[in-house]
């Protein structure tokens, strides 16, 4: 069986950002509540979802946007964000690159 590549410095760091950014529950909720809508939401749709204010809702779409789990998009007065589904589904490679077990992507 051939060897995997090692990883680069640059994708450890991408990688630990993306394991940083899921460490908190309510950033798990928020992209689960986005992937099951299926369309981008605002934050106040969000915050009526989740249970925690404007603020703490704004905080974790950052870290999420951060790391392009969210994508979001101005409209008028309003931020509305997606789910960046291209992204997430880039997620479990990184883990079987990590585990030595197939070629490193990027997000």
């Amino acid at each position: 069986m051939k060897e995997a590549e090692s990883i680069t410095d640059e994708q450890a760091h991408t990688y630990a950002s993306w394991f940083r950014a899921l460490g908190d529950p309510t950033r798990v909720r928020l992209l689960h509540l986005l992937a099951r809508a299926g369309r981008p939401m605002t934050v106040g749709e969000l915050v009526d979802r989740v249970e925690v204010g404007q603020s703490t809702v704004s905080h974790h779409l950052r870290i999420l946007a951060e790391v392009r789990f969210v994508l979001p998009e101005k409209r008028g007065t309003s931020t509305l964000y997606a789910v960046n589904r291209a992204c997430l589904s880039v997620f479990p490679r990184a883990v079987r690159s990590i585990m030595g077990e197939g070629a490193p992507d990027g997000c």
